[in-house]
């Protein structure tokens, strides 16, 4: 499968970085303020899922309700916390063999993109000092719709100028490998095969894929 690619799209957290725990730091923290608390379990319903879905789900597991504006003004907050967290980051922190995979993916003149939710991706690769390797960015800036919706995969392979089938997706999460699909690609799962069972193949991490 990985023989014929001719573009990698890469998906940031958990792949790249795992930047989730800063996310869940941020989350708690504005549910102290509200007068509730938010565990890791509950955590887990928001993975791949977007900043005010993301917010949706925290007020509902508190039992508050809040108008637009209070909710917009909160997401806000929420991502001035996790800013000021991610801020810190640094090379140490990319996830094993990323650096050396993405490196030998350019050697071999395949393209490489970044397919991210995220609207702090371009300054989180940049705190990891890896901007320079990727030929695209598509993030949360460039896209309305998220995962399982394929819009973030299918405009970065448009950004490549190449089709679905000589791009390969790389996802930690499930609604990941389901967009994946869906934009008609191939696609390795990060992680678990019990979870990502969708996935045309399944390694720990990128480091295998160095072998």
């Amino acid at each position: 499968m990985l023989e014929q690619m001719k573009g990698a799209i890469f998906d940031l957290d958990g792949v790249i970085v795992d930047t989730a725990k800063y996310h869940f730091l941020a989350w708690r923290s504005l549910a102290e303020e509200l007068g509730f608390v938010f565990t890791e379990e509950d955590n887990e319903r928001l993975k791949g899922v977007s900043r005010m879905r993301s917010l949706d789900i925290l007020l509902e597991i508190g039992g508050l309700t809040f108008s637009d504006d209070e909710k917009l003004a909160m997401a806000d907050k929420k991502n001035r916390l996790y800013v000021d967290y991610i801020s810190r980051l640094d090379e140490s922190e990319l996830l094993p063999g990323v650096r050396t995979y993405l490196q030998s993916l350019r050697k071999q003149g395949i393209g490489i993109a970044l397919g991210s939710a995220s609207k702090n991706a371009e300054f989180i690769l940049d705190k990891l000092n890896i901007t320079g390797l990727f030929d695209v960015i598509i993030d949360g800036n460039k896209v309305s719709k998220a995962k399982p919706d394929p819009e973030v995969f299918v405009k970065a392979c448009e950004e490549m100028k190449l089709t679905p089938a000589e791009c390969v997706v790389f996802e930690d999460a499930e609604a990941g490998v389901e967009a994946g699909k869906a934009a008609g690609m191939q696609v390795v799962g990060i992680g678990s095969p019990e979870i990502l069972k969708l996935a045309d193949y399944v390694v720990p991490g990128l480091f295998a894929l160095n072998v």
